[in-house]
């Protein structure tokens, strides 16, 4: 018997790196009914419940096998102004950009805020 994934607390967004580039990106609505990834983490959809999170876990499994990202996975958020922040430092961070270079990547315009100093 296999053993079901334990899947992170909600509220959650998926996050996956694009097979081209190597960015991060993130699952977002798209028309009606519709996913897509966009690089912008305010954009983010958020799932709140079950339901939510099994459409982003399918979207992934699409994705992966049509070798558009990889390494897509569900990331526990916390909401700050109405925007996903996740709660983890790796994600954290993989929203900001390179931390060599505050002046590009994600942290240089509208990205996730970087966690307080302190």
């Amino acid at each position: 018997m296999a053993a079901v994934a334990k899947r992170v607390p909600l509220p959650a967004i998926l996050l996956a790196n694009d097979l081209l580039d190597g960015d991060v990106v993130f699952s977002a609505a798209a028309g009606p009914d519709g996913l897509a990834w966009t690089r912008d983490p305010a954009q983010a959809l958020v799932a709140s419940d079950d339901a939510a999170a099994e459409r982003l876990e399918a979207f992934a499994a699409t994705e992966l096998r049509g070798n558009t990202v990889v390494d897509a996975y569900l990331v526990e958020v916390g909401l700050e102004g109405g925007r996903p922040v996740p709660r983890h430092f790796r994600e954290r961070f993989k929203t900001l950009g390179p931390s060599n270079r505050p002046d590009l990547g994600k942290q240089a315009g509208e990205g996730i805020a970087p966690a307080p100093k302190g």
